[in-house]
């Protein structure tokens, strides 16, 4: 190629760039304009990662702590609300996809970059993440980053690869426990490319392997203090009892699959496993297949045996969206590509539709779809109501008592400025959740305290007390669907010891 058409190249090529990050900043600005009219309350996981930021830790009863210092950086600067407690995630998912943009140039050219990058932005699993603020968001960035670290590795001789990769497994470790699945994938890719098995002998891969040890051993220690307590929630999520062959699930799971990734990206992704098991293909095609197959195959089988929620398999579209979007362009299916992108950038607007008028609407059937989001704020203002009526007759309540996580996280949330400490009933020896670890009712609690329950009395527990009373039941509205029923209970004299 002449200079001059070199030159015109690159001259195109950062044109595309820049149209390229203006687009990835309009969504951005979509999206965080989308979260300042979002009508929903914070779900329950939200709320207690939220309640987890107020004490920044090393680690947590089911989740290690980075999702909780995102959130304490965000609420130092933003405040409190809704809006800032979700501020993360449309701009992390924002740099996902610039990571996603850097690997797809790196293997196979700008365009695939660009395209790659759009893709992944829409996808649908991503346009509803971004919504929330959950341990997926960083995670993809930090997988997303591993593996373009682990490419710049493999293809240099230089160290700073290595840190980076160090860097963004411990991270993405620290996010979520699912980041260990880099580790097989890699060995995975080893397997099926002997060129690059050489690596394995590779100092600069070790010493990024002990980079990211490292990094999660303060989360190892806290584990130790706590006596494994998340490893031990993550081995009760696997629910390995009963009956362990479940072919319902293992459907289910598949099908969200056409959902999170998008139809045509996933029959895509089908079509490609396809072609490649009877014709081969190329080296960075058998790269990005080693970090998206063997999750999906996995979590699948996890379905199988006993459930599996449709993002466990999320890392998976890191390398599969590149996947994809570069087998379309190499084949000129552009007509695909504009059809999938069309759909997720309709799918996009329809959500942001949607959490804007949430609790607004019904679906065919009567059902909210967005009742579990929805309600909390009248449960916490019922709940006020109940605490200042009994300060006004004189018999304050000595705290709120719970039996469910989700309501202590959303009343910790939403009773913020309320003095009266919101307690964790324990039932049983070992502690079920960050709240009966850290906020157990004490049976030599003074006072008589008040019991909020969901849906029935829990008599088992009011059984433990000398004095029990229902003082309220309330239908609370949970959105535009069926209301929350909310029982309100005075307990005092535990029998406890």
């Amino acid at each position: 190629m002449a200079s001059g058409d070199r030159s015109a190249q690159a001259t195109r090529e950062t044109h595309w760039v820049v149209a390229f990050l203006l687009g990835l900043a309009a969504l951005l600005g979509l999206r965080v304009a989308a979260l300042s009219l979002n009508g929903t309350d914070l779900f329950f996981d939200e709320a207690q990662y939220w309640s987890w930021s107020l004490a920044p830790d090393f680690g947590y009863y089911s989740k290690p702590p980075l999702i909780a210092w995102m959130i304490h950086g965000a609420t130092e600067v933003c405040g409190h609300s809704e809006f800032c407690v979700r501020l993360p995630s449309p701009i992390v998912h924002t740099a996902t996809s610039l990571v996603v943009f850097l690997i797809g140039r790196r293997l196979y050219g700008t365009l695939v970059g660009i395209f790659a990058g759009l893709a992944f932005a829409t996808l649908p699993g991503v346009s509803l993440s971004a919504g929330i603020i959950s341990t997926d968001v960083p995670l993809l960035f930090f997988w997303a980053l591993a593996l373009y670290a682990f490419i710049l590795l493999r293809d240099g001789a230089s160290w700073w690869p290595a840190l980076l990769l160090g860097m963004a497994l411990g991270g993405g470790l620290n996010a979520k426990y699912a980041m260990i699945w880099f580790v097989p994938c890699l060995a995975v890719y080893f397997i099926t490319t002997p060129r690059d098995r050489r690596l394995v002998k590779d100092a600069r891969l070790w010493i990024a392997a002990l980079i990211g040890i490292a990094l999660i051993m303060p989360n190892v220690l806290w584990n130790s203090a706590h006596k494994f307590a998340t490893l031990s929630h993550t081995a009760d999520n696997a629910n390995w009892q009963g009956s362990l062959f479940h072919p319902g699930n293992a459907l289910e799971f598949f099908g969200a699959q056409f959902g999170v990734f998008g139809p045509i990206l996933f029959a895509g992704l089908l079509l490609i496993v396809w072609r490649a098991w009877r014709e081969g293909v190329t080296a960075e095609d058998r790269l990005l297949l080693a970090f998206a197959l063997p999750v999906l195959v996995v979590i699948t089988l996890q379905a199988l045996i006993s459930r599996a929620h449709a993002n466990w398999a999320a890392v998976s579209y890191v390398a599969a969206t590149l996947l994809v979007i570069a087998t379309m362009i190499r084949d000129l299916d552009w007509s695909w590509l504009r059809h999938s992108m069309i759909l997720h950038v309709v799918a996009l607007l329809a959500l942001v539709a949607a959490t804007i008028f949430a609790g607004r609407f019904v679906l065919p059937g009567g059902t909210d779809p967005f009742a579990r989001t929805l309600g909390w704020k009248e449960m916490a203002a019922a709940t006020r109501q109940q605490l200042e009526e009994a300060r006004a007759a004189g018999h304050p309540f000595a705290a709120v008592l719970t039996d469910d996580r989700a309501v202590t996280a959303e009343l910790l949330y939403y009773m913020r400025e309320e003095p009266t400490p919101v307690l964790a009933w324990r039932e049983g020896p070992r502690p079920r959740d960050h709240y009966e670890l850290t906020r157990p009712f004490e049976p030599g609690t003074k006072g008589p305290v008040l019991l909020v329950s969901l849906g029935r009395e829990n008599k088992s527990l009011a059984e433990t007390f000398e004095r029990s009373e229902t003082i309220s039941r309330r239908k609370l509205p949970a959105g535009a669907g069926k209301p929350r029923t909310v029982i309100f209970t005075a307990l005092e004299g535990s029998k406890q010891k």
